[in-house]
């Protein structure tokens, strides 16, 4: 009989904390994080803010499909060094800085064009953004997946990822929010342009993996095998690998986050049209809610490091949902503080959570010789059908309104997207049940 691996204490766990890769991780998580409000819901708050329609604002959020299409390009990455930069910093190294600075042109860009001065450009250079803050993901999760030199360590720099990008969130959900109420919105933009030099410095920080094929071999790509094998090889992989048991992890992946995804755009429109200052949401995101987050990102860290990934993930399920309910709660209890701090509260732990589950659960799916493109693949999956139903967010508030008053539609709208997340729970009780080892057979 094989013993099952002896999982690690709670002092060892500690222990690997204060490892340089993980702070390498925190900022590349932040750097990742950072554009991902600038051009989704924080950019509704800013259209919001000068008399954009919901619907206008629900259809805007569709830049965000970038994110979703980024497996297209994946392969290009995992096997072509970036231009000029592939050659002085690696492969992976080399495409990160290429996409930060991208992101951050475009940021400034759209710190200069604002709504007011055209909002199809403006929403233009929100999609490059969004394509490059795409880009970045990739190679970051690349990096992250073939610098894990053990399998805890996997879990840890998972944990690191999603305590910068949760930060990014924040600054860029909250922070900017009081920013913006002192100083405007696009010198808070212009702020947020210049925060990515903290992805360029990690970046510069960072060791390149060696787990990935030498650069001498880019040429192999242009061959019709090459092609063949940076495409469709990573699927072909994964489906030899998982059986299946594949399409029903790709489901439960795609429909994980609907819930978050769908209710997303409405979210800042909603503090808006509740009442509540910007300051007030900002300082109660930047305070309780970033501890809140914290914890829920660090509880679903070391959860996973205990009890595996599939039952982090089934937590994360029946948790995640909870901060829809919140937020429908907070629609009949009008503008008050307290009850929007307890939102808060329950949205950051729940989202950090889920949300650590999920990119934990999906980097142990992925093939070594496919990392980017097939964690692209996974993490496309997760976000596609959420960021195309959004789109309908704005128009399906205003129709849940008709004939009563707006937060009304809210507060349907927001129990709406909750019950989205009975499909995913279900889902992931047959995952438990494959993950389950077989039981051993009683003696003679």
């Amino acid at each position: 009989m094989t013993e099952s691996p002896k999982r690690p204490g709670w002092k060892q766990v500690l222990r690997n904390l204060g490892q340089p890769k993980v702070a390498v991780m925190l900022l590349l998580g932040f750097s990742s994080g950072l554009p991902f409000m600038l051009v989704g819901n924080t950019m509704g708050y800013w259209l919001r803010d000068v008399g954009i329609e919901l619907a206008t604002i629900g259809f805007a959020s569709w830049v965000g499909l970038a994110y979703s299409f980024k497996f297209l390009w994946a392969p290009v990455i995992d096997k072509v060094d970036a231009p000029l930069l592939g050659r002085w910093l690696g492969r992976r190294r080399g495409w990160m800085a290429l996409a930060q600075l991208a992101v951050g042109i475009a940021l400034l860009g759209m710190a200069v064009v604002r709504p007011e001065g055209g909002l199809g450009a403006f929403v233009g250079l929100a999609l490059v953004a969004a394509f490059a803050s795409a880009t970045q993901d990739i190679v970051v999760d690349a990096w992250r997946i073939e610098s894990s030199e053990k399998g805890e360590e996997l879990a840890l720099l998972s944990s690191g990822y999603q305590l910068g990008y949760r930060a990014a969130l924040l600054v860029t959900d909250a922070l900017i929010l009081i920013l913006a109420a002192r100083l405007g919105w696009a010198p808070s933009y212009l702020l947020m342009a210049g925060a990515m030099g903290l992805g360029l410095l990690a970046t510069f920080w960072a060791r390149e993996p060696l787990r990935h094929a030498p650069t001498a071999a880019t040429g192999s790509l242009l061959t019709g095998r090459g092609l063949f094998d940076a495409i469709l090889g990573p699927f072909i992989a994964f489906f030899r690998d998982h059986g299946r048991w594949a399409l029903l992890m790709l489901l439960a992946i795609s429909l994980y986050r609907l819930p978050d995804f769908f209710m997303g755009p409405m979210a800042n429109p909603f503090y808006s049209d509740l009442g509540i200052d910007k300051e007030v949401v900002g300082t109660v995101r930047g305070t309780i809610g970033l501890v809140a987050s914290v914890v829920g990102i660090a509880a679903a860290g070391l959860f996973a490091l205990r009890f595996g990934y599939v039952a982090t993930l089934l937590a994360g399920a029946v948790l995640g949902p909870g901060s829809n309910i919140a937020f429908a709660w907070l629609a009949y209890q009008g503008p008050d503080p307290s009850a929007f701090a307890t939102a808060m509260v329950i949205d950051n732990f729940a989202t950090g959570f889920a949300g650590t589950a999920l990119v934990a659960y999906m980097s142990s799916l992925t093939n070594v010789g496919y990392t980017a493109t097939q964690y692209a693949l996974l993490s496309s999956f997760y976000a596609l059908p959420g960021k195309f139903i959004k789109g309908f967010s704005g128009a399906t508030v205003e129709a849940l309104s008709a004939g009563t008053t707006l937060l009304d539609g809210y507060a349907r709208f927001f129990i709406v997207t909750a019950l989205f997340g009975i499909p995913v729970l279900l889902l992931c009780l047959a995952l438990v049940r494959r993950a389950r080892p077989p039981a051993m057979p009683p003696p003679a």
